[in-house]
């Protein structure tokens, strides 16, 4: 979760959705990469924000877990996952607006805002709903 200094949650619309379905980064951990790293791996291959345009805040307590709707999962990550589980890290963004850009080499997203965590729980797909308000819980104190 990246936050701005006024405990704004950044969200992004995915670009492969055709209905709204923001989200914030996340993604995936290489063999032997560290959590924590690979975090920062995807603010910066997802909306170009590199390791100095953050502050480390929090991370949550436990490993968090959510399932894909049944009949989804054929078509997300091939049918091979059923769903995923996700261990969350908060940081607050120290750059300027103009700094991030999702125009990426693989770009995910179509537009981004900084919104309310109760904006973020209405926007996010319903199956990601209960994980997403699982980590705003554990990040409230430094939310908007």
């Amino acid at each position: 979760m990246l936050i701005n200094a006024q405990g704004l949650i950044f969200a992004a619309q995915r670009l492969d959705s055709d209905q709204p379905a923001w989200q914030m980064p996340q993604g995936g951990i290489d063999d032997g990469e560290n959590p924590g790293k690979a975090a920062l791996r995807e603010l910066e291959e997802e909306i170009s924000v590199t390791p100095d345009l953050v502050a480390p805040l929090a991370e949550t307590r436990a490993w968090l877990t959510y399932d894909l709707p049944s009949e989804i999962v054929p078509r997300i990550w091939n049918g091979k996952y059923r769903g995923q589980k996700q261990r969350w890290f908060l940081m607050r963004y120290l750059g300027r607006d103009h700094q991030i850009d999702i125009a990426t080499a693989h770009p995910e997203f179509s537009e981004w805002r900084w919104i309310t965590a109760d904006a973020m729980l209405a926007a996010i797909v319903p199956f990601k709903r209960a994980i997403y308000a699982q980590v705003i819980e554990e990040f409230s104190d430094w939310l908007a």
